[in-house]
Order: structure tokens, then C-alpha cells, then sequence
């Protein structure tokens, strides 16, 4: 079983920055993809950053050149970068876990607002 706790969420104007950190616990060892999603109201739920079991990265193309994801396997955290915000970020973010035997979890989920 895995546990994943987002937080770094928050309200930042246009152009400005927040971090995420999504904290995994329980079997973590064994990990086929982490990363984050999110939503907006009345949207789909969408892909905005992702880390391999090779460690490749892969980003949406809306945030491509603004937001970095990155993975510290001792502290079992992974981290969502976001530069230059828009307000067109703003969403719920999930942090998203699948295990090597193609197990999937979410995090509850933490709200970013970026006002115009």
C-alpha cells in the first residue's frame, strides 16, 4: 500500500512561483511512473509532469520551459517546480504513483490559484 501527501499549493499572482512536494510512504521501492496531474474546474483531469522508471521526464506542452519535476529517492518526495505561472495553471494538482505491478494511487490533491 502507498500513501502520497501533497503540499506547496497556494495563491500567487501571474508570473510568479510555487513548488509542490509530494511525499510517498508505504511500498515506495518498486515505482513504474510518479508525477503530477491536475484539474480545473469543469476540465478534464490532464498530465502535467512525469518521471519514468528510467527516469525519463515528460511534460504537457503548456508547461514545457516552465515547470521542472524532480525526484528525491531518499526522502521518497517528488517535486513539481512551477515558474511563470499563468492564470490558466490554475487546477487541483495530484501527485500520481504506479507501481512496478501497474498499481495506481493519487494524492488527495492541492489547490494552486493564480490570479490575473
Amino acid at each position: 500500500q502507498v500513501q502520497l501527501v501533497e503540499s506547496g499549493g497556494g495563491l500567487v499572482q501571474a508570473g510568479g512561483s510555487l513548488r509542490l512536494s509530494c511525499a510517498a510512504s508505504g511500498s515506495t521501492f518498486r515505482i513504474n511512473f510518479i508525477g503530477w496531474y491536475r484539474q480545473a474546474p469543469g476540465k478534464q483531469r490532464e498530465l502535467v509532469a512525469g518521471i519514468g522508471s528510467g527516469d525519463s521526464t515528460n511534460y504537457a506542452d503548456s508547461v514545457k520551459g516552465r515547470f521542472t519535476i524532480s525526484r528525491d529517492n531518499a526522502k521518497s518526495t517528488v517535486y513539481l517546480q512551477m515558474n511563470s505561472l499563468k492564470p490558466e495553471d490554475t487546477a487541483v494538482y495530484y501527485c500520481r504513483l504506479i507501481s512496478r505491478s501497474m498499481l495506481g494511487y493519487w494524492g488527495q490533491g492541492t489547490q494552486v490559484t493564480v490570479s490575473s
